[in-house]
């Protein structure tokens, strides 16, 4: 009588565990040449378009570092193959569902990467350049070069610009000093020829004043002067200039004039009074004797009387004073010196 039962399968060399991972049979099984076939596969290498741009802005600052030395190797190579059998990667779990993997990930398929479009070698060249076939490190290098040339340019013509700015100022300055030093030394010379100028005038002057204006006596000695305190005057202080002398010597006319009074005049003895023409009087006292009467015209040098004692005095001389047109007395040997005489 047959079975119900249904025969039982062949043993599968594989079977599947309660976990979902593959087992070895406990049959053995023997490979032979026509049970092994070649592994084909798909080549599955996901694009990803996040990881292309953080690969640019890697590549880019790979060619500034190698760049600056001016070694730049970087080299087109060709893509390597991966391969997976089939029945593993039809496991393999979706990339997308990766945590972490899924947001650098592209949605199109067709897209490609912005980096792959230019290789490594060539990128931040200039179309001439590329045309050239100018390497991208060399290319850096001599614009890293260019501008540290443009750089120290610029600062050689700062630096030139100070230094011709600081000649310039300092010529100036020079310039200036020079300047007023002519200035100076041209002041003092004009301040030297006018004093030069002036000292010639004034002797001039006196000289020609000396020449109308004569000294009282020819021989004398200053015994008294003005303004000398003494209990001898009258007043206290010497009114004149004393003129010591022989008895009997000449006196003279000091200048052109009027005898305007002759005669005895008290403590003064015989006086004369010359009164010039700007109405100035000179005063001669103590004269021995008189040779001119009131009312008389006299020039310069002319005798008017002799040196006496008369009057209040201790001994021979002639005292002379000098007064105002109003009566005031002055310094005689002032008023000598003014009129170019030297006393």
């Amino acid at each position: 009588m047959a079975s119900n039962k249904p025969a039982p399968e062949a043993p599968s060399p594989f079977s599947t565990d309660s976990y979902g991972g593959a087992e070895r049979s406990v049959g053995e099984w023997n490979p032979t040449e026509d049970s092994i076939r070649p592994v084909r596969g798909r080549h599955r290498v996901a694009k990803q378009r996040g990881l292309a741009r953080s690969s640019t802005v890697l590549g880019v600052g790979v060619i500034a570092a190698v760049g600056a030395g001016g070694m730049a190797t970087a080299q087109d190579k060709a893509p390597v193959s991966i391969s997976l059998p089939d029945s593993i990667a039809d496991n393999l779990p979706d990339a997308k569902s990766l945590p972490g993997v899924g947001a650098f990930m592209s949605d199109e398929a067709e897209a490609a990467p912005v980096a792959a479009a230019a290789p490594l070698t060539t990128a931040g060249l200039t179309s001439a350049e590329a045309e050239q076939g100018t390497d991208a490190g060399e290319a850096l290098r001599a614009r890293i070069l260019q501008q540290a040339e443009q750089q120290q340019a610029s600062a050689d013509a700062e630096a030139k610009a100070a230094a011709e700015k600081a000649a310039a100022e300092k010529a100036a300055e020079e310039a200036k000093k020079q300047q007023d030093a002519a200035e100076a030394d041209a002041a003092a010379k004009k301040k030297a020829a006018e004093e030069a100028a002036k000292r010639k005038a004034e002797e001039e002057r006196l000289a020609k004043l000396a020449a109308s204006f004569s000294l009282p006596a020819s021989s004398y000695t200053i015994s008294s002067t003005y303004g000398q305190s003494g209990a001898m005057w009258s007043s206290g202080q010497h009114t004149g200039l004393d003129f010591a002398g022989a008895a009997g010597s000449p006196l003279k006319a000091v200048h052109s004039g009027t005898i305007t009074s002759a005669g005895w005049s008290g403590s003064y003895g015989y006086r004369t009074v010359l009164q010039l023409d700007d109405g100035t009087e000179i005063w001669y006292a103590h004269q021995s004797s008189i040779d001119v009467s009131v009312g008389q015209k006299v020039t310069t040098g002319e005798t008017i009387g002799r040196m006496g004692a008369t009057g209040n005095v201790t001994g021979v001389h002639l005292h002379l004073e000098v007064r105002t047109a109003g009566g005031s007395a002055m310094d005689p040997m002032a008023w000598l010196t003014s009129k170019g005489l030297s006393v």
